[in-house]
């Protein structure tokens, strides 16, 4: 097995560190995320619904008529309209 020098040890020890840090804020930023829709929900909304239409704010506005129209177009084909 081939030993790494000091330096790019270094570098490795700094890419690791990073990302659990990294990785340790996106769990706090989820769970405050969750907590926030926890709130929501005891405000009488509905958390999946906030989620499709944050998903839906993201995209832009054709390809969201699309997929609305195939929604639709879905739910007649299986009798739900």
């Amino acid at each position: 097995m081939e030993s790494i020098d000091n330096n790019t040890k270094e570098l490795l020890k700094q890419y690791i560190e990073k990302i659990e840090r990294l990785e340790e804020e996106r769990n706090l930023i989820s769970n405050d995320i969750k907590d926030l829709l926890l709130d929501a929900k005891a405000k009488g909304f509905v958390p999946n619904i906030i989620k499709q239409v944050i998903k839906a704010r993201k995209m832009d506005a054709d390809t969201l008529n699309e997929q609305e129209a195939l929604f639709e177009l879905y739910k007649n084909a299986v009798g739900l309209e």
